[in-house]
């Protein structure tokens, strides 16, 4: 004869599993439609812009699409296509280090696009400075790629829908009675524990290197790099517009740079601008 309070547990443990995973689903569906949206005005005026600036790219008005793209730009609307055409433009306006900052932008939004990286390299070939670069070690630019193969976002929503995943497959584990189901959550779960951190950190590093990036492209025609941060300093190097440059320090209106053969100096936050 059946054990009826041993029935009423498991009927209980089923409905607290049930109401939890219902909370759980309601919680996401909330995530996904409180997700920040463009306003369809922003939207359309976004459009309407983008839409200038091709018409005036065709018409060869170059420095008229610059000017509607970058409006764009401004408004943190990036993306990949939009750095690319602004790159594009620049180029056509023979503006170097314009084309090369744009182009190194559209880069980090979008690194397996073969027209960005062909034409960042022909821009690049214009560039008067050449250094011999240290090469990186080959786990942190496989980490890099991992991180810009995905937007910040995507790796966050990623890192979350992984977590709730895993704490359900742990209530499964705790209250399913079937042996077979309670070893495929376990090992599922410790799975997705170790996913979620990851896309966690991730999103992270493809956020900074995309919206508070280390690197720079001089701006100006010429610039000498100093030995400390301010005109007395020694001139230890002279760079021209175009180069790529790593930015490791700040002091008042002095930027500390780092090329890519190691040497150091400091320039003129003026001088140059952040990727």
């Amino acid at each position: 004869m059946l054990n009826m309070s041993f029935i009423a547990s498991i009927l209980k443990d089923k409905l607290f599993l049930y109401n939890m995973m219902r909370r759980i689903f309601l919680m996401v569906l909330c995530l996904v439609l409180l997700a920040p949206m463009d306003v369809s005005g922003q939207e359309e005026t976004k459009e309407t812009l983008f839409s200038k600036g091709i018409e005036a790219y065709s018409a060869g008005d170059y420095e008229k699409a610059v000017e509607e793209w970058t409006a764009i730009y401004k408004t943190g609307n990036s993306s990949a296509e939009l750095c690319y055409n602004i790159g594009n433009a620049y180029f056509k306006l023979n503006n170097i280090p314009g084309s090369i900052l744009f182009f190194e932008r559209a880069a980090l939004l979008d690194p397996s696009d073969e027209d960005i990286n062909y034409n960042l390299q022909i821009a690049r070939t214009l560039v008067v400075d050449r250094f011999e670069e240290i090469p990186e070690l080959f786990f942190v630019g496989w980490a890099k790629l991992l991180a810009l193969s995905l937007r910040s976002n995507s790796w966050a929503i990623i890192s979350i829908v992984t977590f709730i995943l895993c704490l359900l497959l742990v209530a499964l584990y705790f209250f399913t009675p079937n042996y077979k189901l309670k070893v495929s959550a376990f090992w599922i779960a410790v799975f997705l524990l170790l996913v979620s951190p990851l896309s966690l950190s991730c999103s992270v590093k493809s956020k900074n290197m995309v919206y508070h990036s280390e690197s720079a492209i001089i701006y100006t025609p010429q610039v000498k790099g100093k030995s400390s941060p301010d005109d007395s300093g020694t001139d230890l190097f002279v760079l021209h517009e175009g180069t790529k440059v790593g930015v490791t320090d700040k002091v008042g209106d002095w930027l500390e740079i780092r090329l890519s053969d190691g040497n150091k100096g400091w320039v003129p936050a003026s001088s140059l601008e952040i990727i």
